[in-house]
C-alpha cells in the first residue's frame, strides 16, 4: 500500500534571486565594514605620517617651527636614539622628546639622569602616565584629559604671558614641586608646567598637548609665538624621536601575555563578555516553544518507510521496529473491526472483535503474540513479522 503525504510543491533548490534576498544583508555589512575599515586605515595614516617629525611638511608635521628657529639662529638637529640624545644634553641645547611615552622605564630614568643639572631645556610633548614622573620628578599626570583645546596662560612665565592664548589644552598636571610655574590651567590643572633645576639655569618643561608644533595649527592663537620662545632659549634644539629600534629599548624583564597588553583592553574584552552575557540571557527569555516547520516538497510515505528503516537498522533497533509495526497496524485494523481506536492497543477489546471479523479464525494465542508478542530476535524474524501484519491487514479488509 502506497500513501503520499502532499505538501507545498516548492523546489527544495534556492534560485540565485532567493540565494541574493537573504545574504544581502551580510554582504552590504561587510562591504560597510571594509569600506570603513579602509576610511580609517587612511585616515590614521594621514593623521600619524611624520607626525611631530621637524622635517615633515604634512599637516602634522614641524618644519615650519624647525624654519622658523633656523631664521632666528637656532639649529635642529634630529636625533632618534638614547645614546645621542643623552649626548646633546648640556647649558646651550633645547632637547625635545617628541613621544615621552615610547620610552621604556630604563630609558626614562637614564634620559633624567643625563638631563639633570646640564643647564639646558628638557621640553617633554604630551608625556604622561608614570613617564612623566621620571622625567619631571614632582610632575603628576591626571587621568582626565581638558575638555578645552584653546587656554590662557593664567601664570608669571614670560614666554607664557607674552604669547597668550594657545592650543595646549591636553593633558593636565598636578604638581607637587614648589617653585615650578603652572600655566594654561583648566580646572585648576595645569596643561603646561616648568620645572627649574635646582642649581643652575636649566629646566624641564611638560606640555600637555602637541598642537603647538603642528604646521597646521601653527598659525593659530598664540602657538607660534609660545613654541618659539619655549624652543629658541638656546643656541642649539635636538629634536629627539624615540625609536623602536633603538637598541637600549630592549630590557630584560619577563612580562607575561597580560601584562604586555594595556589596561583599557582587558577593561574592554571584561565589558563585552559581561555584554554578551546579558545578551544571552535577553535573547534566551524571548524563546518560546519548538513550532513544527512544513516541508516544502511532497514526500512518499515509501520513502519515509525506508528512511526510517535505515536507522532502525544503523541502530539495531529491531524491538523499536517492530513495535512501531505492531502499533500502526493495530490503529489501522481497529477501525475495520469497530473497536475505538483508543481502544486499539488494548488485546482484551481488540482480538476478540479481530477473532469475529476474520473469515477463518486462528489460534487466539497466535494472534496475540502476533500482534503483542515479544520482539524479534534477528532481521530474519523481523521480516516474517513486517509479511505475517500485512497478510493480516490484508485479510481483514478482503471483503
Amino acid at each position: 500500500m502506497t500513501t503520499e503525504v502532499t505538501l507545498p510543491s516548492t523546489s527544495a533548490s534556492l534560485t540565485t534571486r532567493q540565494v541574493w534576498t537573504r545574504a544581502r544583508g551580510v554582504v552590504l555589512a561587510l562591504v560597510l565594514l571594509l569600506v570603513g575599515a579602509i576610511a580609517i586605515a587612511t585616515i590614521r595614516s594621514d593623521t600619524h605620517q611624520g607626525s611631530l617629525d621637524p622635517r615633515s611638511a604634512a599637516h602634522y608635521g614641524s618644519r615650519a617651527v624647525a624654519e622658523l628657529l633656523a631664521d632666528r639662529g637656532v639649529s635642529t638637529r634630529v636625533v632618534t636614539t638614547l645614546a645621542e640624545a643623552r649626548a646633546a644634553a648640556g647649558p646651550d641645547t633645547t632637547l625635545l622628546v617628541a613621544v615621552p611615552d615610547l620610552l621604556t622605564e630604563p630609558q626614562q630614568s637614564q634620559l633624567h639622569a643625563a638631563t639633570a643639572d646640564t643647564g639646558g631645556r628638557t621640553v617633554l610633548v604630551a608625556p604622561g602616565g608614570s613617564s612623566v614622573e621620571r622625567l619631571a620628578p614632582g610632575i603628576v599626570a591626571s587621568p582626565a584629559t581638558s575638555l578645552d583645546s584653546t587656554l590662557s596662560p593664567a601664570c608669571d612665565l614670560p614666554a607664557a604671558q607674552r604669547a597668550g592664548t594657545a592650543d595646549t589644552g591636553g593633558i593636565r598636571y598636578t604638581v607637587t614641586r614648589p617653585g615650578a610655574d603652572q600655566c594654561y590651567p583648566s580646572e585648576r590643572l595645569a596643561t603646561l608646567v616648568r620645572i627649574p633645576d635646582p642649581s643652575g639655569d636649566g629646566d624641564t618643561i611638560a606640555l600637555g598637548a602637541p598642537d603647538i608644533l603642528y604646521n597646521d595649527t601653527l598659525d593659530e592663537q598664540g602657538n607660534a609665538s609660545l613654541a618659539l620662545q619655549l624652543l629658541g632659549s638656546r643656541p642649539h634644539l635636538v629634536w629627539y624621536l624615540p625609536s623602536l629600534s633603538d637598541s637600549s629599548a630592549d630590557t630584560d624583564d619577563e612580562k607575561s601575555f597580560f601584562g604586555l597588553l594595556p589596561s583599557g583592553w582587558l577593561w574592554g574584552t571584561l565589558q563585552l563578555f559581561i555584554a554578551a552575557a546579558v545578551a544571552a540571557l535577553w535573547r534566551a527569555r524571548r524563546l518560546g516553544p519548538l513550532v513544527p516547520e512544513r516541508l516544502p516538497v511532497a514526500i512518499r510515505a515509501s520513502e519515509t518507510v525506508e528512511g526510517r528503516a535505515r536507522l532502525y537498522r544503523k541502530a539495531n533497533a529491531r524491538d523499536r521496529a517492530a513495535a512501531a509495526l505492531r502499533s500502526t497496524t493495530r490503529t489501522r485494523l481497529a477501525p475495520l473491526v469497530g473497536v475505538p481506536v483508543p481502544q486499539a492497543h488494548s488485546p482484551e477489546a481488540l482480538l476478540p472483535a479481530l477473532s469475529a471479523h476474520l473469515h477463518s479464525p486462528g489460534d487466539g494465542q497466535a494472534m496475540h503474540a502476533l500482534l503483542f508478542g515479544q520482539s524479534p530476535s534477528d532481521d530474519t524474524a523481523l521480516i516474517s513479522l513486517a509479511d505475517q501484519l500485512d497478510a493480516l491487514e490484508r485479510e481483514v479488509r478482503r471483503p
